[in-house]
């Protein structure tokens, strides 16, 4: 069966911490952001089918910039192809980083999420496994506070059977405190989840 959107070209653009270093030429952007090592880089690596596009590290705390990939969109069968960014911002949370670098990752994340007239959504990241801990907590309300869109996806659903995952998302939605929350499990080694991602940034990036 033909996939509605492929991703024919997906290429790394630029790292910034300022809004000058920026691309030059912006698109419309989904944003992807979640605790340290939530799966972030491989959930991405997985949505492009590029192996090594996003660094994975075992490392926690180890995107430190926010980082700009292009990626061009074919949608249902069409010969357009549609050029769309992905943002990959840094980890929040994670406890051995000096308390100034995360106050400045927060401060130039927080920027980019209320300066960027190109943001159409952003997918928070969560740990199916485990409840959304307090910074989760913060992540979502502030978001919702700012009135930006947000997609919760549950990273590593292959730690999972199907009825724990059902028990686990209906426990995340109840602490949340959203309870007919759409939430999106996500398995990178098999991209279970890829092509309803990938349904989501057909709907919100392509104009």
């Amino acid at each position: 069966m033909q996939e509605s959107v492929v991703i024919t070209k997906a290429v790394y653009l630029a790292s910034a911490v300022r809004k000058d270093q920026y691309p030059e030429v912006r698109r419309p952007e989904v944003a992807f952001i979640g605790r340290s090592n939530v799966g972030k880089s491989s959930l991405i690596n997985s949505l492009t089918r590029i192996r090594r596009l996003a660094h994975v590290s075992s490392k926690p705390g180890k995107t430190q910039t926010i980082n700009f990939y292009e990626l061009l969109l074919r949608v249902d069968g069409g010969e357009e192809r549609h050029p769309v960014h992905l943002v990959d911002l840094p980890g929040y949370g994670y406890a051995k980083a000096a308390r100034d670098s995360r106050q400045t990752w927060a401060k130039f994340i927080e920027e980019y999420f209320l300066t960027s007239e190109h943001l159409r959504f952003v997918c928070l990241l969560l740990d199916i496994r485990h409840l959304p801990m307090a910074s989760d907590l913060r992540m979502f309300s502030w978001l919702v506070e700012k009135d930006i869109p947000v997609l919760v996806v549950a990273t590593k659903a292959d730690k999972l059977g199907k009825n724990a995952r059902r028990t686990q998302i209906a426990a995340m939605r109840r602490a949340l405190g959203v309870p007919e929350l759409t939430i999106l499990p996500y398995a990178s080694p098999k991209s279970e989840g890829r092509s309803e991602l990938l349904d989501v940034m057909k709907d919100n990036l392509i104009e």
